[in-house]
């Protein structure tokens, strides 16, 4: 890979360029800051050609719309190479945690969020389907329930846990289907100041877009695994969608709680499966972040039968 690599950067005139690691994710996806006398820009690595041509066309996709890609500078699919303009190191994680104001951020990122609601749909990816929230709810039956447990899970209680998702995602496919960029949350956002409007918000790892409803991104912002969005912001930004956006409040809100609830399930299995497969055990730091949200989702009155089935089966959640 290492040749591959400098013969890349070679042909993209940043072979003499000095590179660094970024931090990764949990994937097996790399990224470098590449620096030479005249500025920086982004190598993103990642083993799956099929990844990198979905990456290159959801930010066709975004840029197309008139949002804050990063411009790619050159690629090689085969190789599973490409060379990103640098936003800066101004995630609004970061910028959190040093003080900056935290409802201007997230209303940049809700107002956007509203502004793609509005985009027509993009054709030729995937559709994230009542089938497919199925097929990974079992990330949590076959990670999280056997390591709380310590036994597998009955096959009578993994049917009975289906059949009430079943119902919870009835109307699921009658919903607005929109652009879901899926990982949308404080460490993929860049905030660029020198750029008007929703330009000002810079977008990063959208690899894994989909189409379907507009409530999960809000969810993964909102609902943030990483760090704790404080629940004043979170309530306003979910009146501030509602309102900009004209959906029926209730239903939104009845899918926000089942998407968010979808979501803390999903990733308490891939948390589990990464601490005790991977050997990656940092990611159960950010397990009672994702049993809190969960809790919260439970509270909405359609999702009493999970909550019953999670009491009975599980009892209590760590």
């Amino acid at each position: 890979m290492d040749a591959l690599i400098t013969a890349f950067l070679e042909k993209s005139n940043w072979g003499s360029s000095s590179r660094t690691q970024l931090a990764g994710d949990a994937s097996s996806r790399q990224y470098e800051r590449l620096t030479r006398f005249d500025g920086t820009a982004i190598l993103m690595i990642d083993p799956d050609p099929k990844v990198v041509k979905k990456f290159l066309n959801v930010t066709d996709i975004l840029q197309t719309a008139g949002y804050s890609a990063p411009t790619v500078l050159a690629s090689d699919i085969a190789s599973g190479l490409v060379l990103l303009e640098d936003f800066g190191n101004d995630l609004f994680a970061w910028l959190l945690t040093e003080g900056a104001d935290e409802e201007t951020l997230y209303e940049l990122a809700t107002n956007f969020l509203v502004d793609l609601s509005n985009q027509e749909r993009p054709t030729g990816l995937p559709y994230f389907s009542s089938n497919y929230v199925l097929d990974q709810n079992t990330m949590f039956l076959d990670w999280y329930v056997p390591k709380v447990t310590d036994k597998a899970l009955p096959d009578n209680a993994r049917f009975f846990f289906q059949q009430i998702w079943r119902q919870l995602l009835k109307n699921l496919e009658d919903d607005k289907e929109v652009l879901l960029l899926r990982d949308f949350h404080a460490e993929n956002l860049v905030y660029l100041p020198d750029r008007d409007g929703l330009k000002a918000l810079g977008i990063l790892d959208y690899q894994d877009a989909m189409t379907g409803p507009a409530a999960y991104d809000l969810v993964s912002l909102l609902q943030d695994a990483r760090r704790d969005v404080s629940p004043e912001i979170a309530g306003k930004m979910l009146d501030r969608y509602i309102a900009k956006s004209g959906v029926d409040e209730t239903e939104f809100r009845r899918m926000y709680a089942i998407l968010g609830a979808h979501r803390a399930l999903r990733i308490m299995g891939i948390f589990t499966r990464l601490a005790d497969r991977d050997n990656k055990p940092r990611y159960l730091e950010f397990m009672p972040r994702m049993i809190a949200h969960l809790q919260t989702n439970l509270t909405h009155p359609d999702l009493l039968a999970l909550k019953h089935w999670i009491t009975v089966s599980i009892g209590k959640l760590s």
